[in-house]
């Protein structure tokens, strides 16, 4: 699956396929939908300002770095990790659609690390076509069905990366 996954994307982006799934099972999908949500929790939290400048999903972990200049208190950790636990509690719906770049752009997903990106490009959204969207990003997946499917979700650890970017590193179980 994972094959035709960098396949697709090669073929939409005219670029070499950059995921951040070293592995394609049910943890790592679970992780990478969790990514997802931890990108839009810390947008809810610090703002639109808030960019992906990297992820990694294996299945022991994954990371995801975002930048900001900062590193977040311990209060700060306890209210992201229970603001993604609880988009994953809510049992969101997963969706996946292809639609051209400009749609997409219109519809308000996100594009991450200034990609280029062909005709057609693939758009997965966190929540409900119709009504409330928590996250809509262009991204060639996998991920789960919905929310529940993710677990439990803990961050392990924080780190700079460099001048105004942060890690964190997290799991599910």
């Amino acid at each position: 699956m994972i094959q035709e996954h960098q396949k697709n994307y090669q073929d939409n982006s005219g670029k070499q396929f950059k995921s951040g799934l070293a592995e394609d099972n049910n943890k790592t999908i679970r992780l990478h939908t969790a990514t997802h949500l931890l990108h839009q929790s810390l947008r809810e939290m610090f703002g639109e300002d808030i960019k992906q400048k990297g992820s990694a999903i294996t299945s022991e972990k994954a990371r995801f770095d975002f930048s900001f200049e900062r590193r977040l208190l311990e209060d700060e950790i306890v209210e992201l990790t229970e603001k993604v636990q609880a988009k994953i509690n809510t049992n969101y719906k997963v969706t996946k659609k292809e639609m051209s770049e400009q749609e997409a752009r219109n519809l308000g997903a996100i594009g991450l690390f200034g990609e280029k990106y062909g005709d057609s490009v693939t758009v997965y959204s966190i929540g409900e076509d119709e009504g409330e969207v928590l996250s809509r990003e262009f991204c060639g997946g996998p991920h789960v069905k919905n929310t529940s499917q993710i677990g439990y979700f803990k961050i392990i650890k924080q780190k700079s990366v460099g001048s105004g970017v942060k890690r964190l590193e997290f799991d599910v179980v």
